[in-house]
């Protein structure tokens, strides 16, 4: 077995793709790690505006929480609604390419694919966080830890779904076992102590505050970003397509399991927060710890559960970024499906996966990460506006699909009120998102996103173009078909040149051998062995002599001279070909091309950029 081979598994044949489908054991890792291990930060998020109140910010926490948590219903029984409609996947943007238009769809793609990238990097460095929470001393480290932990994630997600699925089941269940132990036992010894629990560890004292009253921008900065907690919900919708027979109603299944783990979880780290009287920290303070690190320590005290739950996140949220391993390449692939992005992402490649998806996210996450050096709090204002903008549009997409579908408004009233009330929802949270995030960076995000939908009518474009120039429905067209004028630089003579010639002789009668002479070369040069190495042998046999063209060049220039023959032989022939036969040598190790001049390579690419349809290139390649 190669090295390939066993870093990302043996190639799977098409007809095992069945093999690969996955129940719903393995669909809440691979779907829903994004959704469930938000309960680790999106509280946090959210505390972390309320900081400025002081103690005082916990009495607003909860009711906070709560509201999300109710937008987090609507939208589960809207996507619940999704799945049913679209047994074949019925992420944002096909609801919104099927039932809104182009312009629509590119929105939801784009807003899409920047949450997906989001999604990846806001997880790994949460992790990464939960990591230095725990140990202090790698704090220094932080965007070296998250680049490693994205390529391991890279690697296990190119290895196929149903061993990514394998791989994350465990690191889930850890997760949500360790958290529904702690609010289980944090909310018993709550209740035994009427309320007001004594922390086994002091939490860290809250700040003083500086804001007296909670005003409604701040309650609305807040909510926002708590609302980070919401994203990845739409995965299980997008990716159906990868799980067994019945296929709807086991991602279905799937989500309701997501969703209900999530809202307990959300709700209980948030009720026990309020009373242990846990506030969050300024992530730059110093001995910085996350608000799960301190409810833990303070539930269970600095023991092997405190390092065996922060060991839990520390493992899913970094794989949470495997939501967007999952459903970016399978994104990429339907964008790409209606020409708006390049063709290469319709490829499946040796695991049945749509490999170049999970590449580019790769390199976009890794550049996000090195731009905010991995710290969760510098992304989230980033987060979550994708998400909303994608939650918008398939709502409002799927209300004119009820509204399309046969019995029209009179069968599926209530379908067009839960979808269109989701939209509603999500509609306002978007706007308040944008609104409460945008000087803290969620600017960027609204000025991505126009850029990327630009991007894609770009590249629509060139495919249309390209199509109208390619479709040719006659037959094959043999009028003034004639031999092309060859054209073959040789610097000197030897084997590859000589093999380079005996090509050409085949092609047409009428070949140029184009020589450029520097005054370095002295007296030296092809002339010299032209007649007898070529001209002889060649009128022996009764064939036409090739010309040789030797042009002079002072300056030591070759490639600028060879251009201008080649344009001005290819303008004063109008109606003919030039074939331009390229000499090269291929060498047996990569490393031996730096030994070697690449004058080739870059002639190559000038004839192609400069070229046009009557210069035709042919690789003459000798093997050493």
């Amino acid at each position: 077995m190669s090295f390939v081979d066993s870093l990302l598994g043996k190639p799977l044949a098409t007809s095992e793709e069945h093999a690969e489908h996955i129940g719903v054991a393995a669909g809440i890792p691979i779907f829903g790690l994004d959704a469930l291990t938000s309960a680790a930060y999106g509280p946090e998020a959210a505390m972390t505006l309320l900081i400025p109140l002081g103690l005082a910010g916990l009495h607003y926490i909860v009711p906070i929480i709560t509201a999300i948590l109710i937008l987090l219903g609507i939208v589960f029984f809207s996507y619940l609604q999704t799945i049913a409609a679209y047994p074949n996947g019925g992420g944002s943007y096909t609801v919104a390419s099927e039932n809104l238009g182009t312009g629509p769809s590119l929105l939801a793609a784009a807003a899409l694919m920047i949450d997906y990238i989001l999604t990846a990097a806001v997880g790994i460095s949460a992790g990464v966080a939960a990591l230095i929470s725990a140990f202090p001393n790698l704090q220094s480290d932080t965007l070296l830890i998250c680049l490693i932990i994205l390529a391991v994630l890279a690697v296990v997600n190119l290895r196929g779904v149903k061993e990514a699925g394998a791989a994350f089941i465990a690191p889930t269940f850890l997760f949500v076992g360790t958290l529904m132990v702690l609010i289980g036992v944090g909310v018993y010894h709550t209740i035994l102590a009427g309320g007001h629990p004594t922390p086994m560890v002091a939490p860290p004292p809250p700040l003083p505050a500086t804001v007296k009253y909670l005003g409604l921008w701040l309650l609305l900065k807040s909510f926002s970003n708590g609302c980070a907690a919401m994203t990845g919900v739409e995965a299980v919708s997008n990716g159906v397509t990868a799980f067994k027979e019945p296929r709807a109603k086991k991602a279905q299944t799937a989500l309701t399991i997501i969703i209900g783990t999530l809202v307990v979880l959300l709700f209980g780290t948030t009720y026990l927060a309020r009373a242990y009287g846990i506030t969050a920290m300024e992530p730059d303070a110093a001995h910085y710890q996350t608000m799960v690190s301190i409810l833990t320590s303070a539930v269970f005290g600095r023991g092997w559960f405190y390092y065996l739950t922060m060991g839990a996140i520390l493992l899913a949220l970094p794989m949470s970024a495997n939501t967007a391993f999952s459903d970016f390449p399978r994104l990429a692939r339907a964008i790409a499906a209606h020409d708006f992005l390049p063709h290469v992402f319709l490829l499946r490649g040796r695991r049945l996966l749509f490999s170049h998806g999970i590449y580019a996210l790769t390199g976009f996450t890794a550049v996000i990460l090195f731009l905010f050096d991995g710290v969760t709090d510098k992304l989230i204002p980033l987060y979550a506006i994708g998400a909303f903008i994608a939650f918008t549009l398939s709502q409002t997409g799927m209300v004119v699909h009820w509204k399309n579908a046969e019995g029209g408004y009179k069968k599926h009233w209530w379908h067009m009120f839960v979808n269109g009330f989701g939209a509603l929802a999500t509609g306002i949270t978007t706007l308040v998102v944008l609104v409460t995030k945008f000087m803290s960076g969620a600017w960027v995000t609204a000025i991505l996103i126009p850029v990327l939908i630009l991007i894609m009518l770009g590249v629509k474009r060139h495919y249309s173009r390209v199509k109208r120039e390619m479709k040719d429905m006659t037959p094959v067209n043999l009028m003034n078909l004639e031999q092309p004028i060859v054209v073959i630089p040789m610097a000197r003579w030897d084997r590859v040149t000589e093999k380079a010639l005996r090509f050409g002789l085949l092609l047409s009668q009428e070949i140029k051998a184009v020589h450029i002479h520097s005054d370095d070369e002295g007296d030296e040069g092809l002339d010299g062995v032209w007649e007898e190495k070529v001209a002889i042998p060649i009128q022996k046999e009764g064939m036409k002599v090739p010309e040789l063209v030797t042009i002079s060049s002072n300056y030591r220039f070759v490639l600028g001279p060879l251009m201008d023959y080649i344009l001005k032989l290819e303008d004063e022939n109008p109606g003919r070909k030039v074939a331009v036969i390229l000499p090269e040598m291929v060498v047996a190790h990569w490393w031996e091309n730096a030994l070697h001049g690449q004058r080739v390579q870059l002639l190559k690419l000038m004839l192609l950029l400069k070229g046009n349809q009557r210069i035709v290139i042919v690789n003459i390649p000798w093997y050493l």
